[in-house]
């Protein structure tokens, strides 16, 4: 298509979009209500003119705007995220690095950028690390041990994301090496004089689950020296994760990282009953769903002490975490088969979710790397594009797919930080545009959709078109 055109279709398609969404809201608060066909002619001028922010400003997507004192937290209700009982659907990214690079004047206004950059393409939810475990610029520098102008830091990556209505997700700690993770804690316990052999031994051993606990305990209880929030009152954080991508190779079983994740869960909630808790897994079948193995992307993913279904039924854990990573898992080398995967092991975990967890599923982490052999920028796109209307078929039957966090957003001049799957959004113009529109697209659902609606009531309209218009 035509890139002129492209632009034309899309801008009419959407302007008609919100026109229908004031009719509607006007005419209904429990559901969308479309006007039947033929009820009313409007020029594309007059239709602009509904719209809630100038077409040239195509940035920015708070069509819903909260005032500030409507800025709420996250809840669950049944399979889906609200706020104040609102749908919350989300399209959100990954950027580790916010609080250490908020740690040093030179480099805070990186977190800034990345901010206003997602917010311009519609993002509202960004994970990130609340962690660095005795590395450089560390926030804690041995247990119990804070570095207060790191802790500055991250007040204020919360403040800033406040700013620009960006939720957030803090990961409390890493299964891998990078900032610290399970083998630090294992390092402090040896130099502490215990009998330590394994990393795994983080998820066992009573004196690391108390230096975990501990740091748990002092984040959520931190008072923004900004905002002057207390963290586990702070609607900015979507919520709280346990760990990013924990496993447990030892005990193949899972009971070891079982019992872990139920002590920390309930930890969790003990102090803080408002956010929602998240595990931080890949995603990987275990014992407890010997039939679901085959989703897996090999045999390996099953020995690794997780177990998706059982470990999500935990008390306590309110959604479930699911990675994507086919040239990690399945091979380096770019095929259709990537694209296979993705949607399968997609397809199954929403599935899982509704049949047996009964609450919403984030892909937390999904991407490809410029590094793969084959790779190309509209490999990338099919890949996305793939994730966003894998969730797009569960959003409109009001199902489990609650959203995606793409890996990972980075702002201009950070290259040198890429690990493959950076994406900087002024290098990646159709990469962008794909990501603005399924944006485009979860903010009229978000805005429009209601309990009793389910979108059972949805019509053949423009709207219709423009959410479903394959056409990306």
């Amino acid at each position: 298509m035509d890139t002129h055109k492209r632009v034309n279709w899309f801008h009419n398609l959407f302007s008609l979009a919100i026109l229908f969404m004031f009719l509607g809201n006007a005419k209904s608060s429990n559901g969308f209500n479309a006007p039947e066909s033929g009820q009313f002619e409007l020029t594309v001028e007059e239709v602009d003119s509904h719209l809630p922010y100038s077409s040239a400003n195509q940035g920015i997507y708070q069509m819903n705007d909260m005032e500030e004192d409507a800025w709420e937290m996250v809840q669950k209700k049944g399979t889906q995220f609200v706020v104040d009982d609102q749908p919350f659907y989300v399209n959100g990214f990954n950027t580790y690095w916010l609080m250490v690079f908020a740690a040093d004047q030179s480099t805070r206004g990186k977190v800034t950028e990345v901010f206003q950059q997602a917010s311009s393409v519609g993002l509202t939810v960004c994970r990130t690390w609340a962690f660095n475990d005795g590395q450089w610029r560390a926030l804690q520098k041995s247990p119990g041990v804070y570095d207060e102008d790191v802790f500055k830091a991250l007040d204020f990556v919360v403040s800033d994301a406040r700013k620009y209505k960006m939720r957030l997700i803090l990961s409390l700690s890493n299964n891998w090496e990078a900032y610290g993770g399970k083998a630090q804690y294992v390092k402090w316990g040896k130099a502490a004089g215990l009998n330590l052999t394994s990393d795994d031994d983080f998820f066992s051993h009573p004196t690391l689950r108390s230096y975990y606990k501990a740091h748990v305990k002092t984040v959520l209880n931190r008072v923004n020296t900004l905002t002057n929030i207390t963290y586990k009152d702070d609607p900015t954080i979507f919520a709280w994760e346990l760990m990013n991508e924990p496993r447990c190779t030892s005990d193949p079983s899972g009971d070891k990282l079982q019992s872990w994740i139920q002590e920390m869960a309930v930890h969790i909630k003990s102090m803080d009953a408002k956010h929602l808790v998240e595990i931080g897994l890949e995603g990987f079948y275990g014992p407890s769903a010997p039939d679901r193995a085959k989703f897996n992307p090999n045999t390996y993913a099953t020995q690794v002490g997780t177990d998706f279904i059982r470990n999500h039924q935990t008390l306590g854990v309110d959604f479930a975490s699911v990675h994507i990573y086919a040239d990690s898992w399945i091979s380096q080398t770019i095929s259709d088969a990537h694209i296979e995967f993705t949607k399968s092991w997609m397809e199954a975990h929403i599935e899982d979710a509704e049949k047996y967890l009964d609450m919403p599923v984030i892909f937390a982490e999904f991407g490809v790397s410029t590094k793969d052999p084959g790779y190309n920028s509209s490999f990338r796109d099919t890949m996305f594009s793939t994730v966003y209307k894998t969730l797009l078929n569960s959003t409109k039957k009001g199902g489990s797919g609650g959203g995606s966090l793409l890996w990972q957003l980075f702002p201009d001049g950070t290259d040198y930080m890429d690990d493959g799957y950076a994406i900087v959004l002024s290098k990646s113009p159709s990469t962008s545009n794909l990501i603005s529109l399924h944006s485009t697209r979860l903010a009229i659902f978000n805005s429009m959709c209601s309990w009793k609606c389910k979108w059972g009531c949805r019509k053949k309209n423009a709207l219709e078109t423009f959410l479903y218009h394959d056409d990306l």
